[in-house]
């Protein structure tokens, strides 16, 4: 039995004072409301709704919308409706069949009493406004796997995001206030919300910029304070942009920005692009900034003309020595360094050296933000730690129980690819991964299998955009190349023989014959750079780490180098 009602009537002002003159609570009690027409939709909570509902009508942004839905419930209090809030409005946002109007003035991810009953109510709740209200296309299973709900700006923030945000937020508008430029680095594992923290800061930036004074915000916004005049005229006449280097997150990130008020997929750029533009930026937020290149051979040859071309319109000439980080220093007098030197996975990414310096020098400055709080994977203990450990010269000495994170190993790879279709079935988004230590044979032969493992046939992924939701990618292997960055329920990881062990060392070792990534062992001419194999074993162990860090429920494992599968069995 439902503990609460849902009461509708018109966006017009009759249809708010007769509403309104029926029942005591309309006035003093708290309550969830849901505004919308047939594209926008705005969410909002309040003690005084009717009251409320008046401020809205006085409103610009929201004179187009017609109706206003209610949620009622006895036993409601403010902790409950500022978390039912947060969630139906990136539940809105993620179901992308109506514009979200809301400002992202920010509601951290607070725990309160009985919530977790609260939430099941809450899931009643959009049943009902998906099925009998027809608010909703998708439900909620399909909205949470979906790319524009783990990539929105309108996340309810944990105490560590929200820090780093309140942080950057307030240096940023001194150092403008002062006319001080600066670099700030945000640090942290696989996980941590790196990528969130990214988006949040620029959709919050553009509405502090756009935000109507005489329009109310809620007082229990965490932001709430930088929504003044000044701020706004601070921000005026800045040119922001996002940074991402690789393309399949860049194009997720794209259709984000497409969906959201404020932002536009123009605004999501490519290191080159930076690098071109005729006209400076005042704030360029970087994800990923350690896939940043340095000089060396480009993945594509026309790439290669355009990195000296840059580096001749930037510096006067084309040094070998810069970076496309000198780059995003150059052509922007503020930026945001989104970072984990642990996901460095190429040579032609920035040098883990430079990684560090950057995080020590901001550091030294106190513009470095630490995220540590695991945000991904639910594993009660350090799951990502632990991970890393088992791929060093200093792994655990005994295993660890991660409770309920299903996380196994497998001997029969028929065997893990049947339970993880199992899990496809039950969660989605449950996906087959490996290391790149088969060749790509299927790029030139379509009807050929490029892994040929344990009785078992497989293709690479068919596409690198936007692989994870592609028709085709339960039946295929994907890449580094495409999750880095991503979520997956479970993750099934094979471990090819590019990575092996040595039980008489007692160290893990690269094998450069059953490594197919031509990029990833390129020496690098320009620089001067032969790349040894001790090298090479950094940026694979590096891969595999990223790779066995995407399952948010589970990760399944298979290795191929039979002493190195006995070495994990005993941490598996």
């Amino acid at each position: 039995m439902t503990s609460f009602k849902l009461e509708r009537f018109p966006f017009e002002v009759d249809g708010v004072r007769a509403w309104g003159s029926v029942d005591p609570r309309h006035r003093n009690w708290p309550v969830v409301y849901v505004m919308n027409n047939e594209d926008e939709v705005y969410v909002g909570e309040s003690l005084n709704v009717e009251g409320r509902m008046r401020q809205h009508l006085e409103s610009d942004s929201k004179q187009n919308l017609k109706s206003v839905r209610v949620v009622l419930d006895d036993t409601f209090n403010k902790s409950a409706c500022l978390d039912l809030e947060s969630f139906l409005i990136r539940m809105f946002h993620g179901d992308a069949s109506r514009q979200v109007l809301n400002l992202n003035a920010g509601i951290t991810d607070a725990d309160y009493y009985d919530r977790d009953n609260y939430n099941k109510t809450f899931h009643q709740i959009f049943e009902e406004l998906r099925t009998k209200e027809e608010l909703f296309q998708r439900t909620i299973p399909q909205i949470i796997n979906s790319d524009l709900f783990k990539l929105s700006p309108f996340k309810a923030l944990n105490h560590d995001q929200a820090v780093a945000v309140d942080d950057i937020l307030e240096g940023f508008f001194d150092d403008l206030d002062r006319g001080v430029d600066n670099t700030v680095v945000v640090e942290g594992n696989p996980g941590t919300g790196k990528t969130v923290v990214a988006i949040y800061l620029l959709k919050l930036l553009e509405d502090i910029r756009s935000h109507n004074p005489e329009e109310p915000l809620d007082i229990d916004s965490i932001f709430s304070e930088y929504f003044t005049p000044e701020h706004a005229e601070l921000l005026k006449t800045l040119k922001f942009a996002i940074v991402v280097p690789q393309q399949s997150l860049r194009d997720s990130i794209a259709k984000v920005f497409k969906l959201t008020p404020g932002l536009h997929k123009d605004m999501v750029l490519t290191p080159f692009q930076v690098g071109q533009s005729s006209e400076p930026f005042d704030l360029l937020v970087v994800d990923e900034a350690h896939r940043l290149n340095q000089r060396a051979n480009q993945a594509a040859g026309p790439l290669n003309r355009k990195f000296i071309e840059i580096n001749e319109k930037l510096f006067g000439w084309d040094d070998p020595q810069k970076t496309q980080l000198d780059w995003i220093r150059q052509q922007s007098r503020h930026s945001i360094l989104m970072l984990d030197v642990g996901q460095t996975v190429r040579p032609a990414d920035l040098p883990t050296a430079k990684t560090m310096e950057l995080s020590a020098q901001a550091y030294a400055a106190g513009r470095l933000y630490p995220l540590r709080t695991q945000m991904r994977i639910t594993a009660d203990k350090d799951y990502v730690g632990y991970l890393r450990r088992v791929l060093s010269d200093n792994p655990p000495e005994e295993r660890e129980d991660f409770g309920e994170y299903d996380l196994r190993l497998f001997t029969d790879l028929g065997e893990m690819r049947r339970e993880l279709r199992k899990r496809e079935e039950e969660y989605g988004l449950s996906r087959l991964v490996a290391g790149y230590a088969w060749p790509w044979k299927t790029k030139k032969d379509k009807g050929a299998f490029d892994i040929e493992l344990d009785d078992q046939q497989m293709r690479w992924n068919s596409t690198t955009t936007d692989w994870i939701n592609s028709p085709k990618s339960v039946d295929e292997v994907g890449s580094i190349h495409t999750v880095q960055g991503y979520d997956l329920n479970y993750a099934g990881v094979i471990i090819g023989n590019d990575l092996r062990y040595d039980p008489v060392a007692g160290k893990l070792f690269f094998d450069r014959s059953n490594y197919h990534d031509k990029k990833g062992r390129e020496n690098n001419p320009k620089l001067g750079i032969k790349y040894t194999d001790e090298d090479l074993l950094e940026y694979v162990k590096n891969i595999y780490s990223v790779l066995l860090t995407r399952g948010i429920r589970g990760t399944y494992l298979y290795v191929c180098d039979t002493a190195l599968r006995d070495r994990l069995q005993e941490l598996f």
